[in-house]
């Protein structure tokens, strides 16, 4: 009895442990169709990419030259500590922060940003953990590779400005892109991660798109420690276009001595081509070393010399030439010179305007320098007769001045390529202001603006392209660094998903000039005035080189009133000028900050650029102090 039942419950016993089977094999069996059928391709490939790894190879930036071929910026290979993001995914990466910051000399800090940082990212990318990596860190990195499988040395390309400080405001340098430019829409559309290297000022930052080459990889096999074991393929990397600039590096050099040479070592000088808008020179004072911002971003001491350069009072980062609004002074009596004979107010044949000795509006004299009589346009320009164009500007009125602003485009950016550029401050921009504040425009407003004063602050391009534009018949040209770009071939094969397209060279896309209507007579009589600034006894007459006639115009402007300008608020010194006078090759125009007079300042920094230009041209220098005697 008991033996039936038994084998009853056999029975039982044995068909359900079928049904269980059968249950838990078709539960394995759906399981094993959704990972290998319906999920086959995503694990097929996790699997893929923990086997087989990409490793970027960064492409070298595009080379910047000067216009004869000479080497401005370039890049050179460095060996970096690259941190993968794959190993360290399931780690807690705070425990590698002390070992890494005491074995490759890195802020802790530092460490932090990058550990966190790379965990933003996706699988299998990697970042620069340290540039420049010494024999010692390339040791430590060698000797500790199963304990952090995650790091290891690359041979990578590493931007190098040889001329250090020279250029520096021109040239820019180059970074790591930030979270915030990540976000940008300029950035969003580019492809560009965490860690990618962009241009940030100057010439690297503007043509950027063009300088940054396009990255390759190497296509590798990997343990399960992440150690590379053999190699699948390489993708080369197309590199950045290089850039002939127009800048002249000798002529650069001589320049950047004249600032470093001169009395309070703060200052510009730009030099260009008035027949065509080319910047032959472009120097700022003080500057600073774009190096460091390159391999010294990642150190202490890189770090603490960069808060440096941002927490100096002289402002070493700061490009005078495009971001520097100053009063001209003087000098802004050539384009009104030009306004005012175009717009009637004086002519070629009757020029002639009291000068006084000054002028008194209300209660209040300003004076000039000199007593004049009753000067032509010509003589007023030479000696600098302010008492002349304190009674002109009072003609031709605050609209009359406003028209030679619009005129001279000083209520604009004058369109060099360069980023960050500034529009001058003038009675237009100010007027708003002033009548507000004192209820009309009055006279003695209009008075302090005709000599450059007050309501006048311009930046140096601007002034250098206004006057260089009287220099060939009113063409005025858009100040530019861009000579060409060279073209480079395409990487790979079309057609490839590696493949990158040839890019085409192409050179400055230059507008026609604006002209600025006025006629050889009323043209000629400016130059003539500026002519005999230098070689007619003028105020610049200190700088004449003989059979190189310069054409220039000096400029003292006040900073403070007088009698408190000394030191750091003594006047700023300028000197803008053209040679040869009625066939102009070259302009140049020198700003020198709190320095003095212009002919006295600005005026021999912008004769050294010149010789360094004759010199290049093969012509001897003469003493005109030896000419004078014979």
């Amino acid at each position: 009895m008991k033996l039936n039942e038994h084998a009853q419950n056999l029975g039982l016993r044995i068909g359900t442990i079928q049904i269980v089977a059968f249950v838990l094999l078709t539960i394995l069996g759906v399981r094993l169709y959704y990972l290998q059928v319906v999920q086959g391709e995503y694990y097929s490939e996790r699997a893929e990419n923990q086997r087989i790894r990409l490793i970027p190879i960064p492409a070298p930036r595009g080379a910047i030259l000067d216009r004869n071929g000479k080497i401005l910026v370039d890049s050179r290979p460095t060996y970096n500590v690259v941190l993968s993001n794959e190993p360290i995914k399931k780690i807690d990466v705070t425990e590698r922060v002390d070992d890494y910051a005491n074995g490759l000399s890195l802020e802790s800090k530092f460490v932090v940003e990058r550990l966190n940082l790379i965990k933003t990212q996706n699988d299998f990318e990697t970042m620069v953990l340290k540039e420049n990596a010494t024999m010692q860190d390339i040791s430590w990195v060698e000797s500790h590779s199963l304990e952090y499988p995650e790091l290891r040395i690359e041979l990578q390309p590493q931007r190098f400005y040889p001329h250090g400080l020279n250029m520096a405001h021109v040239l820019g340098y180059v970074g790591e892109i930030s979270p915030k430019q990540l976000e940008s829409e300029e950035y969003k559309g580019k492809g560009m991660r965490p860690g990618d290297i962009i241009g940030k000022g100057g010439l690297e930052q503007f043509y950027d798109e063009f300088l940054r080459g396009r990255p390759g990889y190497r296509k590798v096999i990997v343990d399960s420690r992440g150690r590379v074991q053999s190699e699948i393929a390489v993708v080369p990397p197309q590199s950045g276009q290089d850039m002939v600039s127009t800048l002249d590096l000798e002529l650069q050099m001589a320049a950047e001595q004249q600032l470093a040479a001169s009395s309070t070592k703060r200052g510009t000088i730009i030099a260009s081509d008035p027949n065509s808008g080319e910047i032959l020179v472009m120097a700022s004072a003080p500057s600073f070393d774009p190096n460091i911002f390159v391999q010294g971003s990642k150190t202490p001491e890189g770090r603490k010399q960069i808060a440096a350069y941002w927490q100096e009072e002289q402002r070493p980062l700061f490009n005078r030439a495009i971001q520097g609004r100053y009063p001209p002074g003087s000098t802004w009596k050539i384009p009104e010179s030009v306004a005012a004979l175009q717009q009637g107010v004086i002519t070629v044949a009757n020029s002639n305007m009291a000068c006084g000795g000054g002028i008194q509006i209300g209660n209040k004299f300003t004076r000039c320098m000199g007593s004049h009589g009753s000067p032509p346009l010509s003589y007023a320009i030479t000696h600098s007769c302010d008492g002349y164009y304190y009674r002109l500007a009072l003609k031709m009125g605050l609209n009359g001045l406003i028209s030679m602003i619009e005129d001279f485009e000083y209520d604009k950016r004058t369109g060099v390529d360069l980023p960050n550029e500034k529009v001058s401050q003038t009675p237009k921009s100010f007027r708003s202001y002033v009548e507000k504040r004192d209820g009309k425009w009055n006279d003695i407003e209009t008075v302090f603006a005709s000599i450059g004063q007050v309501t006048v602050n311009v930046t140096p391009i601007a002034m250098l392209r206004a006057v260089s534009s009287i220099s060939v018949g009113g063409k005025m040209y858009v100040p530019h660094l861009l000579k060409e770009f060279k073209s480079i071939g395409a990487v790979g094969q079309e057609g490839d998903l590696s493949y990158f397209p040839e890019r085409q060279g192409f050179g400055f896309q230059r507008p026609e000039p604006k002209l600025i209507q006025m006629t050889t007579e009323q043209n000629e009589l400016v130059v003539q005035g500026m002519w005999a600034v230098v070689n007619g006894g003028g105020t610049g007459a200190g700088i004449r080189i003989p059979g190189f006639d310069i054409a220039g115009k000096t400029g003292t402007a006040q900073v403070a009133a007088l009698g408190k300008d000394t030191g750091k608020n003594k006047d700023h010194a300028w000197f803008v000028s053209f040679a040869p006078s009625h066939k102009p090759e070259i302009s140049v125009i020198a700003l020198i900050e709190n320095s003095g007079f212009g002919g006295s300042n600005a005026a021999p920094a912008v004769k050294g650029v010149y010789d360094a230009y004759l010199i290049k041209r093969g012509i001897p220098l003469v003493d005109p102090d030896l000419v004078a005697k014979r």
